[in-house]
């Protein structure tokens, strides 16, 4: 197959197992790398659905300013579907965002507007927002993606990755494990499974730190996961339970992941190892636990991945256990 653009290449992204990994024989853990989509995250869906969408609606147009607050992962896949639009694009980021990104960025072709006053939880994503609501005030036939809000996130998934997984599985799964920030991934995967596997447990893995779910707010590093204010998008009754890792956790199954599977994936992956080490001691016999890899590696090198960078990260204690929402 020939397809006409690179937004025609995103999907179709495989299945695999991580049979090296953990040390328990009787789980199945399944993993879909989304980090092998063209712009190198799961980011690519939500992306390239939304911007089709508004396109075919009239949401959105040729002479559409597309605008939106990013950490890097989405800014890179509207750059990359921009392109290919011709849209015009501006990215709010702040100084966390990882030097690589923000370089791929500027390649693409996006215009960066760098917001660098903390919010009041310590973070700067509610700064970022005001950012963009200023920005769609001066700027004419401004678009605001507005990930965190946007019902178009989560029925990417939907539609799009939720959708493979049924079509890639050769049987039912027990539980979905998936890392949190706008919470679409999430909603739109598990509400996929959920219509084939209904008794599937849902769990999201959250950055210690972050508001997503309640807890006190506290520092982070890595920028993909977590959130300093709740998404409109969450609905706490469809997920189960919340696994928090911090920072160092991540780091340490990201290297975990590497050197027994040979995956080289970022931060949020590494947050989802981490999880999974938690939980995997507590889940009965015989369990089926599917994950997803929401980016590659190589753009963590100056922080996942570099020594000194992790040496002057926050000591912060996660919790030992995740706490469950709704119970069995």
């Amino acid at each position: 197959m020939i397809h006409d653009s690179i937004a025609d290449c995103i999907g179709s992204t495989p299945l695999v197992y991580l049979r090296r990994l953990f040390s328990r024989p009787d789980v199945d853990v399944i993993a879909k790398l989304e980090f092998l989509n063209p712009g190198g995250s799961v980011k690519d869906r939500a992306a390239d659905f939304i911007i089709r969408q508004g396109l075919l609606d009239g949401t959105i147009t040729p002479h559409s300013h597309i605008i939106e607050s990013t950490s890097g992962n989405l800014g890179i896949a509207l750059a990359m579907v921009a392109r290919v639009y011709h849209l015009t694009l501006t990215c709010v980021v702040d100084p966390k965002i990882s030097p690589t990104n923000l370089r791929i960025l500027q390649q693409l072709g996006a215009n960066i507007d760098m917001v660098e006053t903390l919010d009041d939880q310590g973070g700067y994503l509610k700064t970022r927002i005001a950012r963009v609501k200023q920005l769609v005030q001066q700027i004419p036939n401004s678009y605001w993606i507005n990930q965190y809000a946007n019902e178009r996130n989560w029925q990417a998934h939907y539609y799009g990755t939720g959708n493979e997984i049924v079509q890639q599985l050769d049987g039912p799964v027990d539980y979905a494990v998936l890392a949190v920030s706008t919470t679409g991934t999430l909603l739109g995967v598990s509400r996929r499974l959920r219509e084939v596997f209904p008794h599937m447990r849902v769990i999201a893995v959250d950055a210690t730190g972050s508001a997503i779910f309640g807890a006190p707010p506290g520092p982070r590093e890595l920028p993909g996961i977590g959130s300093s204010r709740v998404p409109e998008l969450l609905r706490r009754e469809e997920i189960d339970e919340v696994i928090y890792v911090n920072d160092r956790e991540a780091v340490a199954g990201c290297r975990q992941l590497l050197l027994h599977e040979g995956i080289f994936a970022g931060g949020s992956s590494g947050s989802v190892v981490a999880a999974l080490s938690k939980l995997l001691p507590t889940l009965p016999p015989l369990p089926r636990v599917l994950t997803l890899f929401p980016d590659r590696g190589d753009r963590y090198l100056d922080m996942v991945y570099n020594d000194q960078w992790v040496e002057h990260l926050p000591r912060v204690a996660s919790p030992e256990r995740h706490f469950e929402i709704n119970k069995v």
